[in-house]
């Protein structure tokens, strides 16, 4: 499956192995069984079943930047009666994220999750890299889809959407 660059593998103590950004996504896509496409040489796609809805994920290289950026989509469309309240709720929910941030596209009001990864002058990622990265991306869609869904659907304000989406369960069902 790789397509760019042939993976290599390293020789210190943590002997890991490397590849070109989009080749080492598609290769983790692979191997976890999630279908996915090369859209062109720099970007990778595919689809993630989350815990509530199936995400897109987009794998992007910037190769003069040496940045791999990793979109997730959850196929949410914000209404423009509903803009001001998503805006103020993701101001409230990129408090709470460590890495990458959520935004909505201007070209067709899709709500995503972006994250940038920097990547050293030879521009190789580790599946290690890969792997935190789509989990990372995965789990920030998953902890605060919620909160979209309830000030889209169920009309709460921002803060007391937030709140009801922090809500862990205790125990299981």
């Amino acid at each position: 499956m790789f397509r760019g660059r042939t993976m290599r593998t390293g020789h210190d103590d943590n002997e890991r192995e490397e590849a070109a950004p989009v080749d080492m996504i598609a290769s983790l896509f692979e191997a976890r069984g999630w279908p996915c496409e090369f859209v062109s040489d720099d970007e990778v796609t595919g689809e993630i079943q989350g815990s509530w809805a199936n995400y897109q994920l987009r794998a992007i290289w910037r190769v003069e930047d040496h940045v791999l950026q990793i979109l997730c989509l959850p196929d949410i469309r914000i209404p423009d009666d509903k803009k001001g309240a998503v805006y103020e709720l993701m101001a409230l929910i990129n408090e709470q994220v460590w890495i990458g941030h959520f935004d909505i596209w201007s070209n067709g009001s899709v709500l995503l999750y972006r994250h940038g990864l920097m990547l050293g002058d030879e521009g190789l990622l580790s599946i290690s890299q890969a792997q935190a990265a789509i989990e990372a991306a995965v789990d920030e869609c998953d902890r605060f889809y919620p909160a979209f869904q309830f000030i889209l659907w169920g009309d709460k304000s921002p803060a007391d959407a937030l709140a009801s989406a922090m809500v862990d369960a205790a125990g299981e069902a």
